[in-house]
């Protein structure tokens, strides 16, 4: 016989032994095996990102100076390029091509009321809403604020004031006061709202400020006229259920000559006409500074910071290319703030998603919300995007692996989940097993059906608790939104630097710098440079920053993966 002969009857004999010791176990056996091979082909998913790319997150100088590690930049703006410095706003009749101008709080309006100028969406403009209570949206007219924004910015002026605190929550009259300083040429002070008294006529008085924009039961005027007699005009903002009271009176027996009027008085007694357009764009002044306090731990004073309005549109144009192309805020966006827009960070997203076209819902109370199940907890309104503090996100993490820990199934499906996401790369989104978690163990917020991208930020000296990477991917699958982990500081308007969005490899960092900053790390204590390793002190340098360089009093690290990781 022939090797081939040989074969095929190897072959025959091989089969027939087979099917010879056949049984129902090896029929389950077999079955199984096929239809775990199924599931995973059926269920394999791309990464959302090349593994490359989270390899090597920012770029270093190839030198260094003594005692001071690389210079580290973001991708996005490498060394040989400039750092981002504004928002490159095209005038009507400037050449397509040529590199437009940075622009300042002014053009963030303007593109507001003007909406998407090219592409698909042209023409899609964003809606401002405020949210009352639980059930209650108010839609606000973008004309009509247009015309607030003109009116208060007049009346501002044409009492002679030049230096206004907002002592506001989080509202629409906040950012409508902020716009109005920008086009009439006039300081802008953010206070923390919510403040004991003392602190709040201390700020006054650092400040220097002439004129207040405040809301009644919040403000102690009583007090301030009393201890500070700098100031020279009050605006009250006056709700609904208290328009009828008489407002305008300065209390008796404090001597004070303070200008006292309502928001709804400087707009119901103008003509109907008066306000409509803005300020003509030829020949307009250089924008005024922008003041805010940064709050430091309990029981230290706030640190009074100046921010140029070129600090704030470079944070702002830092935050446009932070997210890819695909994950941008855009005009099918509902971005809720929900921290106060006293903190930078909060403040120039909110404006990115002006600039975006997105919708913006103003809530009050958010901010002071103990869980993220309270900031989502109306129906009214579903936010695609939010900005939460880190508390709010521990207690929801909190609150939902307390839950999740009493069922054996759903802890363990939530650790496959897990570790499917830092092994994968890829965000969960479909498949039998995450359809199902999702169905029996993640929480149902009324407001949260939307949501696809959380912002959160460690604030440097602030006293909030840090996130670690295992929390911030429980969260990923607790509310089916990616998160974005951001470092802040005091003199640097926006982030310092922040997580890629589509780092899920559960790691303890806050990703490499924003393009409006590079970063350098100088030897601090035991914590020294070297060619092998780069740790020290951060110091900050850039268009973002107040000052132009800052150093933050804290040891950080640079990963292998050069991100930043505070020691």
């Amino acid at each position: 016989m022939g090797s081939f002969d040989n074969l095929l009857l190897l072959l025959d004999e091989g089969v027939t032994g087979l099917f010879k010791q056949w049984n129902i176990w090896t029929s389950l056996i077999v079955t199984l095996f096929a239809g775990f091979i199924t599931y995973q082909i059926s269920t394999r998913q791309d990464p959302d990102i090349h593994p490359f790319l989270l390899a090597r997150q920012s770029q270093a100088s190839p030198v260094r100076q003594p005692k001071e590690s690389s210079v580290y930049r973001p991708q996005a703006a490498p060394h040989g390029l400039p750092l981002h410095t504004g928002l490159n706003v095209k005038d009507p009749g400037a050449n397509k091509w040529a590199r437009g101008r940075d622009g300042d709080l002014r053009d963030i309006w303007r593109q507001t009321i003007a909406g998407v100028q090219e592409g698909d969406d042209k023409g899609a403009k964003g809606r401002i809403l405020t949210v009352e209570g639980t059930e209650n949206v108010k839609e606000h007219d973008l004309d009509a604020l247009t015309r607030q924004i003109n009116l208060i910015g007049q009346h501002i002026v044409g009492q002679g004031g030049n230096r206004v605190a907002i002592y506001l929550p989080n509202s629409v009259e906040l950012i409508v006061t902020l716009f109005a300083c920008a086009f009439y040429n006039v300081t802008a002070i953010i206070l923390p709202f919510n403040q004991p008294d003392d602190a709040v006529i201390s700020m006054l008085r650092r400040s220097a400020a002439d004129t207040v924009v405040t809301a009644p039961g919040s403000f102690p005027f009583d007090i301030v006229v009393k201890n500070y007699p700098s100031l020279r005009q009050l605006v009250w903002v006056v709700d609904e259920g208290s328009k009828h009271m008489d407002w305008n009176e300065v209390p008796q027996g404090t001597g004070s000559k303070v200008n006292v009027s309502t928001w709804q008085d400087i707009i119901n007694d103008s003509p109907v006409d008066a306000g409509k357009s803005l300020p003509l764009l030829e020949n307009q002044p250089e924008p005024q500074d922008i003041t805010i306090f940064w709050q430091q731990a309990s029981g230290q004073q706030e640190e009074m910071v100046k921010f140029t309005s070129g600090n704030i549109v470079s944070a702002i144009a830092a935050q446009l290319t932070a997210i890819p192309t695909a994950r941008r805020l855009g005009p099918s966006d509902l971005f809720l703030p929900a921290d106060s827009l006293a903190n930078s960070h909060t403040l120039v997203l909110t404006l990115t998603a002006l600039f975006s076209n997105s919708s913006v819902a103003f809530n009050s109370s958010a901010p002071s919300a103990p869980s993220l199940s309270t900031i989502l907890s109306s129906p009214a309104v579903s936010p695609t995007v939010i900005a939460a503090t880190p508390a709010a996100l521990l207690a929801i993490h909190k609150e939902v692996s307390v839950s999740l820990n009493k069922s054996t199934i759903g802890k363990d499906l939530h650790w496959l989940l897990s570790r499917s996401l830092v092994e994968t790369g890829a965000f969960p989104s479909t498949g039998f097993l995450t359809n199902y978690y999702n169905q029996a163990f993640r929480p149902s917020f009324p407001g949260g059906k939307n949501l696809r991208l959380v912002y959160t930020a460690e604030r440097i000296g602030g006293g909030t608790e840090r996130l670690n990477g295992k929390q911030l991917n429980d969260l990923r699958l607790y509310t089916g939104a990616r998160v974005v982990y951001a470092l802040t500081a005091s003199k640097v308007a926006g982030a310092v630097a922040q997580t890629n969005v589509y780092d899920y490899r559960g790691a303890e960092h806050f990703g490499p710098p924003v393009a409006s900053v590079e970063v350098v790390l100088r030897d601090l204590g035991e914590a020294r440079n070297s060619d092998e390793k780069s740790q020290g002190e951060v110091v900050v340098r850039g268009p973002a920053v107040a000052g132009k360089e800052a150093a933050l009093g804290v040891a950080a690290c640079v990963r292998d993966d050069h991100t930043i990781a505070l020691i």
